[in-house]
């Protein structure tokens, strides 16, 4: 059992690593595009309208949407599977576990925003995104630790990952609760009603999957028509797919959904999202729209928040006695890796467009900028201190 959950491990570091560096590509394509002659073909691309009509119900909306919708459905199921399987079986199963990386995500949610609020607490309008820079982006993250090749330990990923969970849970609560339009109480009905039929499936041990992913898009088109946001309809799914099958331990409904979501999310979902939504043009960019204070708020919030949040809890947890540094790691590794945490760049564009795409107070700035440099920033940060500090660890521990 250690043997088979290392190999799982190991294969999750590796995809969620090389999906990282797929993830920089296509934003990095993305803006190549927003600043070439290639824009209006770009623009074209995203704004062309998809359409599903099947009687009186019609769904109409511009690429853009169908991905930011539709697609990132699908990566909150993969979310969603893996919050349930680390909280049941996996590292999260131990409470030892949890403390550290709980404590480190709280701090990484808080500051950010708070620093955000600093900046655009006398703004109606601009306060509204206070939660973009309060995400990490854990495939980036992963990505810039692959860089640095095998002599990132394993407890040093454990806990990066872990703590993105945590920030994942809390980025899934942000968006339920505030994050919602006029909400349809007839749509939310058919998801009440869903909620029970995935449960009895669930209680009878029912392992098709077809049929809870059939359920789930019943479920998904009527949060979509509802006001809350369609994406929350993915956790829900994977909340009640079963982890223990009745063919024996050497199956699981869910890590075998799992497992063939991964290389769909890794390389297809998110490099997807991240060309649709990372296609900053900076023609016509001058200091004002560079300096305005929700770009400044967010790359403040990833580069300084995350950093004091997620290290200064986590120091302040071990301190007190609640945790102790897991082996491997110093307290410059950890900060190094809170460093990471600030790259906040799928979550935080998504959370992004939730705020400020579907409102005219955009064309006051472009929130992305904001976040790619703050992502940006984080990352080159982390990665040098890791460079120069995961060497002496290594000399300590021989």
């Amino acid at each position: 059992m250690q043997k088979t959950e290392e190999n799982f491990l190991s294969e999750f570091f590796k995809l969620e690593s090389a999906a990282g560096i797929i993830l920089m590509m296509s934003a990095l394509l993305a803006i190549i595009c927003a600043n070439t002659f290639l824009n209006d073909y770009y623009s074209l691309f995203l704004d062309t309208p998809v359409a599903v009509i099947v009687g009186p119900l019609e769904i109409a909306k511009p690429l853009l949407l169908w991905i930011n919708d539709g697609l990132m459905a699908v990566f909150f199921l993969l979310v969603g599977l893996e919050l349930k399987r680390e909280l049941i079986e996996g590292e999260l199963a131990d409470k030892r576990n949890i403390i550290l990386p709980g404590v480190g995500a709280i701090g990484g949610m808080v500051f950010p925003a708070l620093i955000y609020v600093y900046f655009n607490y006398d703004d109606p309008m601009a306060i509204n995104g206070w939660a973009i820079p309060a995400a990490t982006d854990i495939a980036f993250a992963l990505g810039v630790l692959a860089l640095l090749g095998s002599r990132v330990p394993t407890t040093v990923k454990i806990f990066l990952t872990s703590l993105a969970i945590f920030d994942d849970i809390g980025a899934i609560i942000i968006i339920a609760l505030f994050y919602t339009d006029d909400i349809s109480l007839m749509s939310l009905a058919v998801v009440a009603f869903c909620l029970p039929i995935l449960y009895l499936l669930n209680r009878y041990r029912v392992e098709a999957r077809s049929l809870y992913l059939l359920i789930g898009l019943i479920m998904w088109v009527a949060m979509l028509k509802s006001g809350v946001h369609a994406t929350l309809a993915g956790v829900l799914i994977a909340l009640f797919i079963p982890l223990k099958s009745k063919k024996g331990p050497d199956h699981s409904p869910l890590k075998e959904l799992e497992h063939d979501l991964h290389s769909v999310v890794a390389f297809f979902v998110l490099p997807v999202f991240a060309f649709a939504n990372a296609g900053i043009s900076l023609q016509g960019v001058g200091i004002d729209e560079v300096m305005h204070d929700v770009p400044i708020g967010i790359a403040l919030g990833l580069l300084v928040g995350k950093q004091l949040g997620v290290f200064g809890l986590c120091w302040l947890a071990i301190k007190m006695n609640l945790a102790k540094l897991p082996k491997g790691m110093n307290w410059t590794t950890l900060y190094g890796t809170a460093a990471l945490c600030g790259i906040g760049f799928t979550m935080s564009l998504f959370i992004g467009s939730l705020t400020f795409e579907a409102t005219d107070f955009n064309k006051l700035f472009d929130e992305r900028l904001g976040i790619i440099v703050g992502s940006l920033i984080s990352g080159i940060i982390g990665y040098v201190i890791l460079k120069f500090s995961l060497p002496q660890v290594q000399k300590q521990s021989n």
